[in-house]
């Protein structure tokens, strides 16, 4: 991921997320030198993207999403096997992430991919529209 597709990924981000990430959000993740990949088919049109914090001997995603035209296509699993080569070749053994409690089928996507439900977040998530906070899933898997 670069900043001139800081547009389309904005794009997909609207579309995919109550609350999603900000423009600033992402410019930050990249500044840092944080990984961070799109995926684009076959007319250069933006798949998904994803973005991550390395650690000491882990990686944790920070944000994963496919566009909404293409989920259902195993996208999301194509780029958690990319996320899991990377972590094998930089010698990392844990990937972490959150997920909303509420996202069942985010949930259900990385139990079927092998993560295991380790911890719950009180309130992690900003509220969507006047409702609560919403608490995060905190999950891991061993690569």
């Amino acid at each position: 991921m670069r900043i001139p597709d800081l547009t389309e990924v904005m794009a997909v981000e609207r579309g995919a997320y109550p609350v999603p990430w900000t423009h600033g959000n992402f410019v930050d993740s990249l500044a840092a030198g944080y990984p961070a990949e799109v995926l684009r088919g076959p007319r250069a049109e933006l798949l998904g993207y994803w973005v991550a914090m390395p650690g000491v001997d882990e990686l944790h995603l920070l944000n994963i999403t496919v566009a909404q035209a293409w989920q259902g296509r195993g996208l999301a699993c194509a780029m958690l096997d990319r996320l899991v080569a990377d972590c094998g070749r930089l010698g990392l053994t844990q990937l972490w992430l959150e997920v909303r409690v509420g996202n069942q089928r985010a949930r259900e996507l990385y139990r079927r991919y092998g993560f295991a439900e380790v911890g719950r977040r009180r309130a992690y998530y900003p509220p969507v529209e006047q409702g609560p906070r919403e608490d995060a899933i905190l999950m891991s898997l061993s690569v």
